[in-house]
């Protein structure tokens, strides 16, 4: 605590204005007393001798009796060894500690300690004493779950320091010194296992900042090959109520080749915090054969906490992602939803009486959203790795409408759009990403010629539904009638997925690439079809034969099979391969 006291003056939902006296910096952390408590806040705007403050506790009960005491410190989170696994509230209180503590409703004003002082921790050094050492170095490792965790130098400290003294290898609690620093004006400095970080800044100890080019490869096709994300690249998946986002956000963190994965629950209360919270300790983890949750840190706000926990949710969770990116591991982080961030920007910005902008959002909307995604990125390390962090955030736009600001805001900074569409999603298309609204500025997994190829054909069959919608399937040519078969062949068969089967959930970037081939080839040749029940007969049989190859195991003895059958299904209706196709395929070899 610093002597800067404060007195509420006025109280305005979870806004409090306070007059101080003394020092007080924007996103300061105060606490004011009412009734025995001490209520978190933090400082977002000053007017002379007067700060605003927004609460992260229910104000019932705050008048302008009460005082306030300003810490000094601004909004940050604990990050070391510890931290997988967890599931923090938006301030970064273990929430099965707080439920231990309070029971089922949860107490104002209770805050608990992050990481768990009393665990003791086997760190080895791996700098030696008069080795020279700057803010983000390695001065040691200790294991936690499957990684190694680098133990590093405080982000805060400046210039170049000197190890005095470490400690030799052994068991140690996070708070224990394990090193001793000398700055270059001879200043000494004891660091341990843990440090405290502001969540509004930016972590900034890379060598290089790197171009997102390899792609993040999630196991569904349509994302993959149609839509791809890069690692340290960012997305945005906006939909209406149950068109899927969380399902698909489950999938990807379970399948997405990253190590680390971290839910920021910003704006879901109810059902999917549940399912979330009871699922991910039961999921296995295709990578290790264990508990998925060793490499997830799920964040989340609880209904005792007002709207503006959503931002502190954002924030705590990309302060982790960053610190772990630090130790060239690769970070996956889901905000669901930042619609309900938005909604809470606007509601403060009322409070604060700012001129609204478009639907009553702050005008300063569109920066903050920026300002969030742009701590995305692929960066080199100092020591020659490389980590990233990639931020996939889901919109709830009312009603579906992607015209809506928030949307917008955010289509204008991210690197791939996966729109879900309310058509798709009744129709029980899994994923609901609608082929037709949706984009990707990374590359894909598939080479790009084949992938555009496939992308006309969609197209055009989608045209051509459109028109039968209008006169009828027998005012439409065969030729136009197949188009449309092949479009609906091809969303059947690799656009849509059955994410509840353990191997058709999950496409291999191999096997992508193999059974795309095969879509292609179809996609691209002529059948001696001379009617269109004989077509639509001819189509039926194919997809079922393909998705039942997509149900077997990669080049078993059962997928074989199958693919014979899907061949000689093809071969009785004399299929000819186009030059086009024949053209790509050869150039992709």
């Amino acid at each position: 605590m610093t002597d800067t006291k404060g007195k509420v003056v006025a109280v305005n939902g979870n806004m409090v204005s306070v007059e101080f006296d003394g020092k007080v910096s924007l996103n300061e952390v105060g606490y004011v007393k009412v009734d025995g408590k001490s209520l978190k806040g933090e400082v977002i705007r000053i007017r002379g001798n007067t700060a605003q403050m927004q609460i992260y506790e229910m104000t019932n009960g705050i008048s302008t009796d009460c005082t306030v005491e300003f810490t000094g410190d601004l909004l940050s989170v604990e990050v070391g060894p510890g931290l997988l696994g967890q599931v923090y509230d938006g301030l970064q209180n273990p929430l099965p500690l707080l439920a231990e503590h309070s029971g089922y409703f949860l107490e104002r004003g209770v805050y608990l300690p992050a990481l768990d002082e009393n665990k003791k921790w086997e760190f080895t050094p791996t700098a030696k004493e008069g080795a020279k050492v700057m803010a983000g170095d390695a001065v040691g490792t200790v294991p936690e779950g499957p990684f190694t965790h680098k133990i590093q130098v405080p982000y805060g400290f400046l210039g170049t320091y000197t190890i005095k003294k470490i400690v030799k290898a052994g068991s140690y609690k996070i708070h224990d010194t394990i090193a001793t620093l000398v700055d270059e004006k001879g200043k000494s400095h004891d660091i341990c296992m843990s440090f405290k970080w502001p969540v509004k800044r930016a972590v900034n100890c890379y060598a290089e900042r790197l171009m997102p080019k390899e792609p993040m490869v999630t196991k569904v096709r349509l994302i993959d090959t149609f839509f791809p994300v890069a690692k340290g690249g960012t997305y945005c998946i906006p939909g209406p109520f149950g068109a899927g986002k969380t399902v698909l956000q489950h999938t990807t963190s379970r399948n997405a080749d990253v190590d680390i994965v971290i839910i920021a629950a910003c704006g879901e209360r109810a059902g999917e915090v549940v399912e979330t919270l009871t699922e991910f300790p039961e999921l296995k983890d295709p990578r290790t054969g264990r508990s998925l949750m060793e490499r997830t840190i799920i964040i989340c706000n609880t209904s005792s906490m007002p709207v503006a926990s959503r931002e502190a949710s954002c924030y705590t969770g990309v302060t982790l992602a960053e610190y772990y990116r630090q130790m060239g591991l690769h970070v996956l982080l889901l905000a669901d939803s930042t619609s309900r961030w938005a909604q809470a920007m606007r509601e403060m910005s009322g409070r604060l009486e700012e001129i609204p902008g478009e639907e009553a959002f702050p005008a300063y909307l569109e920066s903050t959203i920026a300002s969030f995604y742009e701590r995305a990125g692929i960066v080199k390390l100092r020591d020659g790795e490389t980590g990233s962090v990639t931020i996939g955030g889901t919109v709830s736009p009312a009603g579906g409408n992607f015209e809506e600001p928030v949307t917008q805001a955010t289509l204008k900074v991210v690197g791939a759009f996966h729109g879900l569409s309310r058509e798709r999603s009744d129709a029980r298309r899994y994923p609901s990403i609608d082929p037709l609204d949706s984009w990707s500025k990374y590359h894909s997994v598939i080479k790009a010629e084949l992938v555009e190829y496939a992308r006309s054909v969609y197209r055009r069959g989608a045209e051509v539904n459109s028109m039968m919608k209008v006169v009828g399937e027998e005012g439409t040519s065969l030729e136009d009638f197949i188009t449309y078969l092949k479009s609906e062949f091809l969303d059947a068969v690799y656009m849509q997925q059955d994410s509840f089967d353990e191997t058709e959930g999950a496409t291999s970037i191999e096997r992508q690439k193999y059974v795309f081939g095969k879509v292609i080839e179809i996609l691209g040749s002529s059948f001696s079809v001379k009617e269109k029940d004989e077509a639509r007969t001819f189509f039926n049989q194919l997809r079922q034969n393909f998705i039942d190859m997509n149900y077997k195991v990669f080049q078993s003895a059962e997928f074989k099979a199958a693919e014979k059958n899907l061949d000689k299904t093809l071969k009785d209706h004399g299929t000819e391969l186009g030059e086009e196709v024949k053209a790509l395929l050869k150039d992709g070899e």
